[in-house]
């Protein structure tokens, strides 16, 4: 019997510790010689047997044919060190036995049923432990298993919070398990951190894998959060990102240029023994040190050549001088060409009757016309800087991103939506990523949006006709004869009506100018300008750059020498020697701390810009659609006058228009539109007040990055890296000071809406 319990508990079928057999409802017993408390013993051992049968068959499904290589390698342990362990417990039990050693035998060669069972009753509890750790692996009764299986991220923080347990010899199998683990996930990393390679086995379950989105040919890589250990901060995930991207575009470099070959090979050794020097289970800060020594001697040696501190930085202006609108004289071409195109398929007949409406919405642009528009704003630009090219100043004077709103702004320079963006090639998609580029695009078509009507609304005045009326060209004694007075009497009596009607017109436009050039100053200077001068003088340290010529115009940042080119993506050429940052710059920030930098400075803007909140943005475009309108029955109205002036005074009739009728529905229109506009001028007055309540009462601060790094009070990292804080701009409460400051109150005592003038 002894020899029989023996074998079941090493996992062999024993009809002695097996179920009862039930026969018509009723439980057979085949061991009748047994009693009570013999077969209580039994089923305890009984239960134990199931339990290691059950781990093995389980542990080698697991091993054999699990998605994770970190459940495998876990699984391969419980099989060979724990049930290894049990195994030899059992060994050890029946070697005493035979032995006669007095702590199992008794007098006349008689075993205790109940020291066997003493002896391995510890183990019920550890199998049952093992039997969860393997069921939380793989459920055993799940119809889709694949689905069911965990990632070895959630097994590692399972067994990690698992350490956390009151019992001794639990905590010492979690040790071993969690080391397992471990082991096998630092594998994985090893060959991403030494070779740029994703692993070659398991690699689904890895947290860096290719993005399925990038273009064919083009190998781009993203981090899965689900995947990844809790006990790796998040700046050091970006780290080790960083580090495969890089040794990954340097291999595939190597295929076509031998000369930055050697470096990552001379690196390998010393990034092995910074791996290697970790012990098991990881601890977070080690693993972080690690990482970051290994990010510096990459970036010291061949990332320093492959991705210099210059071409970073002139990527950075041409984004902020172009796509932030840092030149200002390039959105002025841009809308200028666009109006243009507008305007030149309207007299082709595109836009129907877009002239009595004042709408585009019927309109569908063609791509030629962007591109066409794209390529003239380019060269008017070009020859702007040949000419100012001596006077202008150098270039060094003086962050899971907060989601940004729906509402959509791309469809206002042109009304099918468009946008301009920038083509980022190698090695420079190490430090800007597709989604960067995409959040300057929407950031473009906001600003365009807001200069755009700016600049439709100040062209009203260049309309004299609109403004003024010229006197008569009669004069004495030409017009002393008494038709001619009484038409100089009718005229001055239309213009005059004509001046009072506009009154109201001018009004609106004027306040609406006022506080969208309010709004437009606040966002260029306060937001832009001044953050990315905080930026720039982060990169380049100090004394790197000359103090800027008294000539240097306004909106004219840098002295690049962009190719302009009629694609509507941008390059820019690398001879910019004004550009260079000191060395002591590139040994203070390396790529990989500059891309972390870069993109807290981003999040930065989008919380700045006001672009986060939903009702701002809804109620901006809603205005900016109301002012297109607007200058287009503006306009609109100016022609018809004229019209209705040479029938008038010249005789020059148009059969097939009425043009008293239309003067009559563009006034309508007008009238209605300039109410929306005060809407929507009191609605943008109000949300920007509802967000400086809502910030004041948060303590809202605009130092947010979207990647995580830590820093500590004296803004450096743990490993001694430099830390870049954004700069928090001013608040709201500045910019409705100054629509406040510029608002004119009624002299009757009317209620004024902040930030407006007198309309009425």
């Amino acid at each position: 019997m002894l020899h029989e319990i023996l074998l079941s508990l090493s996992g062999q079928p024993s009809p002695l510790l097996g179920s009862p057999q039930v026969e018509d409802g009723i439980p057979q017993d085949d061991f009748t010689l047994l009693s009570p408390p013999e077969k209580a013993l039994l089923q305890s051992i009984g239960h134990l047997s199931e339990l290691h049968a059950k781990l093995r068959s389980h542990t080698s499904l697991i091993s054999s044919s699990h998605r994770s290589m970190v459940c495998r390698s876990v699984s391969t342990a419980i099989a060979t060190i724990h049930l290894g362990e049990f195994q030899k417990k059992i060994l050890e039990v029946e070697r005493a036995i035979l032995a006669e050693d007095s702590g199992y035998v008794g007098g006349y060669g008689i075993v205790p049923l109940s020291i066997i069972v003493g002896e391995f009753t510890p183990w019920t509890r550890r199998m049952e432990w093992l039997w969860e750790i393997a069921l939380y692996m793989r459920p055993e009764t799940s119809q889709s298993v694949q689905f069911h299986e965990c990632s070895g991220a959630a097994l590692v923080n399972h067994l990690r919070d698992a350490l956390q347990t009151g019992y001794t010899d639990i905590k010492d199998m979690t040790i071993q398990l969690v080391t397992a683990a471990e082991a096998a996930w630092m594998k994985q990393i090893s060959m991403w951190l030494l070779y740029g390679k994703l692993p070659m086995y398991g690699k689904e379950d890895f947290f860096i894998q290719e993005d399925p989105t990038t273009e064919q040919g083009d190998v781009q890589f993203k981090m899965r959060m689900d995947l990844l250990p809790k006990f790796v901060p998040e700046q050091t995930a970006g780290s080790i990102l960083f580090i495969g991207k890089s040794l990954n575009h340097i291999r595939a470099k190597r295929k076509t240029s031998s000369g930055i070959s050697a470096a990552p090979i001379k690196l390998c050794p010393e990034h092995i023994d910074q791996l290697s020097g970790l012990g098991l289970p990881l601890s977070s800060s080690k693993l972080s040190t690690a990482i970051d020594c290994i990010r510096l001697s990459l970036s010291q040696s061949t990332l320093s050549k492959l991705l210099p501190l210059p071409k970073i930085l002139e990527m950075l202006t041409l984004l902020h001088d172009f796509l932030l609108l840092g030149r200002g004289e390039f959105a002025v071409a841009l809308v200028a060409h666009a109006d243009s195109r507008i305007e030149e398929s309207r007299r082709r007949g595109a836009l129907a009757r877009v002239q009595q409406s004042g709408a585009l919405e019927s309109f569908l642009i063609k791509e030629g016309d962007v591109v066409t528009s794209l390529a003239h704003a380019w060269a008017e630009l070009f020859s702007l800087q040949k000419e100012e090219e001596p006077y202008r100043r150098g270039p060094g004077a003086g962050s899971t991103t907060p989601e940004i709103s729906k509402v959509s702004f791309d469809d206002l320079l042109f009304p099918t939506p468009t946008c301009l963006t920038v083509q980022v090639d190698a090695p420079l998609d190490l430090f800007l990523s597709n989604s960067d580029i995409a959040i300057y695009s929407k950031i473009h078509a906001y600003l365009l949006g807001i200069r755009r009507s700016q600049i439709r609304l100040g062209d009203l005045w260049k309309r004299t006709s609109l403004r003024r009326s010229h006197g008569s060209s009669r004069i004495p004694p030409r017009s002393n004869n008494a038709f001619l007075q009484n038409k100089l009497r009718q005229n001055r009596e239309r213009e005059n009506s004509r001046t009072q009607q506009m009154r109201p017109v001018w009004a609106t436009a004027s306040a609406c100018l006022f506080v969208l050039s309010e709004i437009g100053s606040f966002f260029q200077g306060e937001v832009i300008h001044e953050s990315w001068q905080h930026l720039r003088e982060w990169i380049e340290g100090e004394n790197s750059f000359p103090a800027s010529t008294p000539n240097s115009r306004p909106g004219t940042a840098t002295s690049s020498n962009p190719q302009l080119s009629s694609q509507n993506h941008i390059t820019t050429s690398s001879n910019r020697p004004s550009s260079r940052p000191s060395p002591a710059s590139i040994g203070r920030h390396d790529p990989e701390a500059l891309t972390v930098a870069h993109r807290s400075h981003l999040s930065t803007l989008i919380q700045s810009l006001f672009l986060t909140d939903v009702t701002f943005t809804s109620v901006l475009r809603t205005l900016l659609k109301s002012v297109d309108r607007f200058v287009a029955l503006t306009i609109r109205l100016d022609t018809i006058q004229r019209n209705m002036d040479l029938e008038t005074d010249e005789g020059v009739v148009d059969a097939l228009v009425d043009y008293a009728q239309e003067e009559r529905e563009v006034w309508q229109g007008l009238r209605e539109t300039s109410e929306d506009v005060k809407r929507g001028i009191q609605d943008l007055v109000a949300s920007l007040r509802d967000i400086d309540d809502r910030r004041s009462g948060s303590g809202y601060s605009t130092s947010i990055g979207t990647t995580g790094m830590s820093s500590r009070p004296d803004g450096s990292t743990g490993s001694g890296f430099s830390h870049y804080q954004p700069r928090q701009p001013a608040g709201v409460d500045r910019l409705l000071m100054k629509l406040d400051f510029g608002s004119l109150r009624s002299v009757e005592g009317a209620t004024i809406t902040p930030g407006l003038v007198d309309l009425e």
